[in-house]
C-alpha cells in the first residue's frame, strides 16, 4: 500500500513494509533481543494509537528527541528523532540505506514482540544524493593525517585536549610520536554504508590513514565477549570479498590480546539469525561498518585499519551481549580493552616514527 501523503519525506520513491523477524531463530535469543529492542526504539513508538509508523532518512534534531538517548557519553548519543502527524509517526534516521532499514526492522520486531500489529511499519530508503549530502558538513583540514574514528575516543585522545565541535561531530588534534593524529567522533550513528561515506569524505579532505575503533560480534563460540580485541584487513561485503591496505601494517595482528580472521559485513543485527550464522561459518567477526569503510578506503587509495572490542558472541550464549552493554562489569572490562587499544595505536606510531 502506498501513502502519497508521506512522499515529501524523500527517498527512492518506493515505500516498503518492514516485516518483523522470526524471533525464535535469532542468535540473540528472545529475552536478550527484546531488551536490545527496548533500548533502541523511540519512546513515542511505545504509544499505542499509531495508524502508521514510517522510517525515513533525515537528520533532524528539531524533531522530537527520544527520551531513551544515552547520557554520559561524548559521542554516538543521538538516535532517530520523530515527527507526529495526527495518527502517523515519522521516524527520521540519519540518512543511510542500512540504518533506515535496520531501524525499521527494530520497530517492526519490537511491535510484534510486544503483541502489537507490526504491519503499520513502512520505510523509504534515502537516495544516493541525500546520503552523500549528509556527510558533506564534515569539514576538516587534513594533510596526510591519521584519523581515528569511532568509540572510546575520550580514552584514546589526550585528556587535556580540547574538542572542537562541528555539525554532528567533534574532533581534536594531537602529535603522537611525531605523527599528526586527528580524533573524530560523531554525535549520531555512522551505521553501515554511512561509515563508508565518512571514509570517502575524509580521503577527500586529505586523510592518509583512517583507523576505526568500535565493537564486533564473534562468530566462533570460544571467544568470550569483552576479553579480546579484533583486527584484520578483509571483509565479505554483500557476498564479495574486499581487501584493503592495513593502516597498522600488521602491528595490531601481532599484538597480545588481539584476534584476527575473516570479517563479514551485516547491514542489521536483526538479520543475524541461525541460518545467517550457518552461511558464514568459517568467518570470525561481524559488524555493519568495517566492510564499507575498508572498501571506501581502497577506492580512495588510502589505508584503513580497525581495532575493535569483541562485544558479543553469536555462536554461543554468554552473559554479556548487546542487550546489557551498560552494566558496570561490562564497562569495566571494556575500559581495560580500550586502554589496550591506545597502547597498540601509540606503539604502532612509535615503531613507524621518523
Amino acid at each position: 500500500m502506498r501513502h502519497s501523503d508521506l512522499l515529501p519525506y524523500g527517498g527512492t520513491g518506493t515505500e516498503l513494509h518492514a516485516a518483523p523477524i522470526e524471533v525464535a531463530g535469532h542468535t540473540m535469543g528472545p529475552d536478550s533481543l527484546l531488551r536490545y529492542l527496548q533500548i533502541k526504539v523511540h519512546h513515542l513508538v511505545r504509544e499505542p494509537d499509531w495508524d502508521r509508523i514510517h522510517v525515513v532518512g533525515g537528520y533532524d534534531r528539531g524533531a522530537v528527541i527520544s527520551r531513551l538517548e544515552k547520557t554520559g557519553k561524548l559521542f554516538n548519543v543521538e538516535r532517530p528523532a520523530a515527527e507526529v502527524h495526527g495518527h502517523k509517526l515519522i521516524i527520521k534516521a540519519f540518512p543511510g540505506v542500512d540504518y533506515v532499514h535496520h531501524y525499521a526492522l527494530i520497530i517492526a520486531t519490537y511491535l510484534a514482540m510486544t503483541g502489537r500489529a507490526a504491519d503499520i511499519v513502512t520505510y523509504r530508503l534515502p537516495d544516493p544524493a541525500a546520503c552523500r549530502a549528509a556527510v558533506e558538513p564534515l569539514d576538516l583540514h587534513l594533510d596526510g593525517d591519521l584519523v581515528i574514528v569511532g568509540w572510546g575516543l575520550h580514552h584514546l585522545a589526550p585528556p587535556d585536549g580540547v574538542w572542537t565541535r562541528g555539525p554532528g561531530y567533534a574532533w581534536q588534534r594531537a602529535l603522537v610520536h611525531g605523527r599528526r593524529v586527528v580524533y573524530l567522533g560523531f554525535l549520531h550513528s555512522i551505521w553501515g554504508d554511512v561509515a563508508g561515506r565518512v571514509v570517502t569524505r575524509l580521503a577527500e579532505l586529505g586523510a592518509r590513514d583512517v583507523v576505526y575503533v568500535g565493537k564486533v560480534g564473534a562468530l566462533t563460540p570460544e571467544i568470550e565477549p569483552n576479553t579480546w580485541l579484533a583486527t584484520g584487513n578483509h571483509s565479505l561485503v554483500g557476498g564479495t570479498p574486499v581487501v584493503w591496505d592495513d593502516a597498522f601494517d600488521g602491528f595490531a595482528v601481532a599484538s597480545p590480546g588481539v584476534r584476527t580472521g575473516g570479517h563479514v559485513t551485516s547491514p542489521s543485527i536483526l538479520l543475524e539469525d541461525r541460518a545467517w550464522l550457518a552461511r558464514h561459518a568459517g568467518h570470525a567477526f561481524v559488524d555493519p561498518e568495517i566492510g564499507p569503510m575498508g572498501a571506501a578506503a581502497r577506492r580512495a587509495g588510502i589505508r584503513f585499519g580497525y581495532l575493535h572490542v569483541i562485544s558479543n558472541n553469536l555462536a554461543r550464549h554468554y552473559a554479556a551481549d548487546l542487550s546489557n552493554e551498560r552494566h558496570s562489569d561490562v564497562l569495566q572490562r571494556r575500559t581495560i580493552l580500550i586502554d589496550r587499544v591506545r597502547t597498540i595505536i601509540t606503539g604502532h606510531l612509535a615503531a613507524h616514527s621518523t
